[in-house]
């Protein structure tokens, strides 16, 4: 991302090519699935799948996180959450107060931890003001 820009930026979830034809079947895919920096808030997307609006207040720490692997989508047990479709780029988000979020659209979540896999996660770190490791 370079130069002034207005209104939130927009880092795209990572899906691994083999799985990207599923992430269409399932109604994701690249157009669907986001996360988006604003100033007060993030939007998290994976298509209809999951969604979170979660205030900038209540994020108390986003840093790298060592690649996981695993399974891909939207899942999570007791507050930790992991969204993905690759088992690379993955960010956490230590969330205080637990926030809500949608699973299947209707399915009520409370998270306290937010794993993310995105092409650019030094880039969204770096909108979210948190430095890249050294």
């Amino acid at each position: 991302m370079s130069g002034a820009r207005s209104g939130p930026a927009r880092y795209a979830i990572r899906v691994d090519p083999m799985f990207g034809w599923l992430f269409l079947v399932l109604g994701a895919g690249a157009r669907h699935d986001f996360v988006e920096v604003g100033a007060d808030a993030l939007w998290v997307q994976l298509g209809w799948l999951f969604r979170a609006r979660i205030p900038r207040v209540a994020i108390i720490a986003a840093t790298h996180h060592a690649d996981m692997v695993g399974g891909w989508g939207a899942h999570g047990w007791n507050g930790r959450w992991l969204v993905n479709g690759s088992s690379k780029g993955i960010i956490e988000l230590d969330l205080s107060p637990r926030q809500g979020a949608r699973l299947m659209g209707f399915w009520p979540l409370r998270l306290r931890t937010l794993y993310l896999s995105l092409t650019d996660p030094d880039g969204f770190l770096s909108a979210m003001g948190r430095t890249s490791p050294p």
